[in-house]
C-alpha cells in the first residue's frame, strides 16, 4: 500500500531536523571547546543522538566535517542572498556586502570553519597539502560565485579581483581571529569595518 504524502515529508523533516541538529552540535562544539576535543562522544552528547545516527546521516567524521563546511559556505550565501546586485550603487553593495560577510566571519559557524581547515585533512586527500587545497578550494570557490554576483558591472583585470577577495577575506578572518582572542566581537564592528569599505570602494570605484 502506497505511503501517503505527508509521512513522507514527515520522515524528511524529521531527517533534516536530526542532521541540522548534529551539524549544529559540531559548530557549537568547535566553537566552545576547539576542534581537538570536539570528539564523536560530545558531538552525541550535544546532539542527543547515538554516534550510530551519526554515521547513518554522515557516514563517520569525514563526512560530517564535511558537511559542516558546505553548510556553513550554504550560510554565507544566504546572508548575502538579499544584497542588491548591479542595479543598486555601488557604495551601497560596497556596505551591505562587508556587513554581511562580517556577520558571518564573527560567527560560530566561521570559527568552525577556521578551525576545520586548520585542523582537518580529509583521508581520502592523500597529504596535507592535497587536502588543504581541496578545502581551501571550496571556500574561494563559494567567495568568488556570490562576489561576482554582487558586483557583476564591475570592470577590474581578473588578477586585481583575485587580489581584492583576497584581501577582504585576509582583513575578515584576521578580525575575526583577534576577536575570537579577546572574545569580544562588538570592538570590531567600527572603525576597522569602515576602513575595509572605503578601500574596496575607491578600488571598484576606479573601473
Amino acid at each position: 500500500m502506497p505511503v501517503p504524502q505527508t509521512s513522507r515529508r514527515t520522515q524528511a523533516e524529521r531527517t533534516a531536523e536530526t542532521r541540522a541538529r548534529i551539524l549544529r552540535a559540531v559548530v557549537e562544539s568547535i566553537a566552545e571547546v576547539g576542534f581537538q576535543r570536539t570528539t564523536a562522544s560530545e558531538i552525541t552528547r550535544r546532539a542527543g543522538v547515538s554516534w550510530g545516527a551519526v554515521q547513518h546521516h554522515f557516514g563517520g567524521k569525514d563526512g560530517i566535517l564535511s558537511a559542516v563546511l558546505e553548510d556553513s559556505f550554504d550560510r554565507f550565501a544566504a546572508l548575502l542572498a538579499d544584497v542588491p546586485r548591479g542595479e543598486a550603487p555601488l557604495e551601497k553593495r560596497v556596505g551591505l556586502f562587508v556587513d554581511r560577510a562580517w556577520a558571518h566571519f564573527s560567527s560560530p559557524d566561521y570559527h568552525s570553519t577556521f578551525e576545520i581547515l586548520l585542523s582537518y585533512l580529509p583521508e581520502e586527500s592523500g597529504s596535507a597539502e592535497a587536502g588543504a587545497a581541496i578545502l581551501q578550494g571550496e571556500m574561494f570557490e563559494a567567495w568568488n560565485r556570490v562576489w561576482s554576483e554582487i558586483f557583476s558591472d564591475v570592470r577590474l583585470p581578473r588578477r586585481r579581483v583575485a587580489a581584492l577577495q583576497t584581501f577582504t577575506i585576509s582583513a575578515l578572518s584576521g578580525m575575526a581571529s583577534l576577536a575570537m582572542l579577546q572574545r569580544a566581537v562588538e570592538t570590531l564592528q567600527g572603525d576597522e569595518l569602515a576602513l575595509l569599505k572605503r578601500t574596496l570602494l575607491g578600488e571598484m570605484g576606479r573601473a
